[in-house]
């Protein structure tokens, strides 16, 4: 377990680096950000100062230099448009409303999805299974800003229940948590089902079912904790989905989250804050994953000994 833990580590290391790198290029490749920030009549002074704050002039090693030795200090440089603080705090501030969003969100697709994905399993060709893959091609048909909509028309316009936007108390985090959280349930759904069907057919299964244990006990003793493996592998992979899809999710829903920030630097034309907002994501996805496989190294024994 150990190796495998530094293999995935290093792995990880490794790939932080190409993202950081990968953005510093991408960032540069737009054309001049000086353009994007200020207006086209600007004077040559005003850009040239402009250049020199944001240290363009610098040759690109320099540049490159300043980048990543900032990144791996923790210090992603200063906004431009909030009188030059720091962009690390900003996106602080914002980050415990996203991660409560997306956390909520894969909360609600864990509980309607695996339940059902395993009682749809369990009896296919039955009402229930019917129900598990309608829901299943709903979540990945559905766009979630769409849905969202759907969901102020009807749960916030229509029959006032539920408050619209902002962040409010338990009441504001349904519908954003629901709108983000059900195309991953359909996912999941989708793969519990398939996962439930290839292991009903095993060996220890049939054994169960001939002892005359009760389809329930089935179902939680030995079904659920070999279907939990592929699962687990999934939920890192769709918790980084959500960070992602909470951009639209928390435009539509007047949500403050990282989402929110990113659009509104995008607005403002506030590129350190693009770019901080950009590299804090990945790196926060990257660590997601790490800790994915190493859920999924102790779930499995057979991908530690690989």
């Amino acid at each position: 377990m150990l190796r495998f833990a530094v293999r995935r580590v290093l792995e990880s290391v490794l790939l932080m680096l190409g993202v950081l790198v990968l953005v510093f290029f991408l960032v540069r490749l737009t054309g001049d950000p000086v353009s994007l920030i200020v207006p086209m009549d600007a004077p040559t002074a005003q850009r040239e100062a402009l250049r020199e704050i944001m240290g363009l002039n610098d040759p690109l090693p320099v540049q490159f230099w300043g980048f990543m030795s900032g990144a791996v200090r923790g210090d992603l440089g200063s906004s431009l448009r909030r009188r030059g603080q720091a962009n690390l705090d900003i996106i602080l501030e914002r980050l415990p409303a996203t991660v409560q969003l997306a956390l909520s969100a894969l909360a609600f697709a864990v509980l309607v999805a695996v339940p059902l994905g395993l009682a749809g399993g369990m009896r296919p060709g039955t009402a229930v299974d019917r129900l598990a893959r309608a829901v299943g091609l709903a979540g990945q048909t559905i766009p979630s800003f769409w849905l969202g909509m759907l969901l102020i028309v009807l749960f916030a316009v229509t029959l006032r229940w539920l408050p619209s936007f902002g962040r409010d108390g338990p009441a504001s985090l349904v519908l954003p948590a629901v709108a983000l959280g059900f195309a991953g349930m359909g996912q999941l759904v989708r793969l519990t089902r398939s996962a439930v069907l290839d292991v009903r057919r095993a060996d220890y299964v049939r054994t169960a079912n001939a002892k005359g244990m009760s389809a329930l006990r089935v179902s939680l003793r030995h079904v659920l904790p070999n279907v939990a493996i592929p699962i687990v592998s999934v939920l890192g992979i769709q918790f980084t989905y959500l960070l992602g899809g909470s951009v639209y999710i928390e435009v539509v829903f007047a949500w403050p989250g990282l989402g929110s920030l990113l659009e509104n630097a995008i607005r403002d034309a506030d590129f350190p804050l693009v770019q901080a907002i950009t590299v804090f994501i990945s790196l926060f996805a990257i660590s997601i994953h790490l800790l994915t496989d190493l859920a999924y190294g102790m779930l499995d024994p057979r991908l530690r000994r690989a």
